[in-house]
């Protein structure tokens, strides 16, 4: 039997156990997940009977494989209902280029496909489990949680984390080898994007020729305001819910602060850049900072490849550079289907 253990639940995770459960039946799958939830940043809540997608906002038709597998998977499959516009630092919305590609989500939110994927599988996921160091001895593998506990041995280790966290692992790792230098300045190299999301609930209906707009130049206080009323299932008749997101910046200078302040501030945007002053005074409210939100560099070519002889594959959307929820599931099929031959 080969015991596999990864570090993250996220939609690379979860396409790369499926691909490695199936294709290696003696397989033995352990997954560590520091959150309680699945997908990581495709990320999903609920309130009442209102759910929001409040990480990444849908998955894109955009790779053949990917939409193999999601079809594969349809039950409670949706498509968004409307195109993307655009804004600039003007504030002034306009049509933008929006493609014919299908927007899906999930009448239970984007978190469904992790949960499709990995109930498909025997794979065992452990949530509430944050990863704190990796040790290596010979071949084996053990990890050891923020309580003390370890795990494994694994005859392979798979990091699912974000770039920075990923490196954090990979400098405090017992493991002596060039492999884990190359592929830990290979890591650090990788730039992000910081994102604080505002979630804004309403009474009323809001009617919009569009599902989200979106600032093209990066030089507005807002980086996106999407509509989830727009996701079959999602949101009552009569009501509305739109998550805005910051842009970098703001996030960055923000996301300490006060989070009521914040909040507000993004409805006063929203309400200017939507044209309706109602939208500056939400019935209800949540909100979300992501520190790692958008990976804008990828890994450097070749890094990973001594790592995986030795037994330690990285993956996400940050590995190639493309901070969208399909290219993170791709990304995990390539890995799987690696880690399977390797195996």
């Amino acid at each position: 039997m080969t015991d596999i253990g990864i570090v993250g639940a996220g939609a690379a995770a979860a396409a790369a156990t499926y691909v490695v459960d199936g294709a290696v039946p003696d397989a033995s799958i352990t997954v560590l997940e520091k959150s309680g939830g699945l997908c990581g940043r495709a990320a999903t809540r609920r309130r009442d009977d209102v759910t929001y997608d409040y990480g990444a906002n849908y998955l894109k038709d955009d790779d053949e494989r990917v939409v193999d597998l999601v079809s594969t998977f349809d039950d409670g499959l949706v498509e968004v209902d409307g195109e993307v516009y655009a804004f600039d630092r003007s504030g002034a919305v306009h049509e933008g280029r929006d493609a014919d590609e299908r927007k899906w989500t999930y009448r239970t939110g984007l978190t469904r496909l992790a949960k499709h994927l990995f109930g498909a599988t025997d794979a065992t996921v452990h949530r509430r489990t944050r990863v704190e160091s990796v040790t290596k001895e010979g071949d084996a593998w053990t990890l050891t949680d923020d309580d003390g506990e370890q795990w494994g041995s694994f005859d392979t280790l798979v990091l699912n984390p974000p770039a920075p966290q990923t490196a954090a692992l990979l400098e405090t790792a017992d493991w002596e080898s060039e492999a884990r230098t190359d592929l830990l300045a290979a890591t650090r190299d990788v730039d992000y994007r910081t994102v604080w999301t505002a979630v804004l609930g309403y009474e009323f209906g809001l009617d919009r020729p569009y599902y989200a707009v979106v600032n093209t130049d990066k030089e507005h206080e807002v980086g996106w305001i999407s509509r989830e009323e727009c996701k079959p299932g999602h949101v009552p008749e009569g009501q509305s819910v739109l998550v805005v997101q910051a842009n970098h910046e703001w996030s960055v200078e923000r996301y300490d602060a006060d989070p009521a302040e914040n909040v507000a501030d993004l409805a006063a945007h929203a309400a200017t850049l939507l044209a309706d002053d109602r939208l500056a005074d939400p019935a209800w409210t949540d909100h979300q900072g992501w520190r790692y939100a958008l990976p804008e560099s990828g890994l450097r070519r070749g890094a990973r490849t001594a790592a995986e002889e030795e037994g330690c594959y990285v993956l996400g959307d940050w590995v190639d550079g493309e901070a969208r929820l399909h290219a993170a599931v791709r990304n995990g099929l390539d890995t799987g289907e690696r880690l399977a031959y390797a195996l």
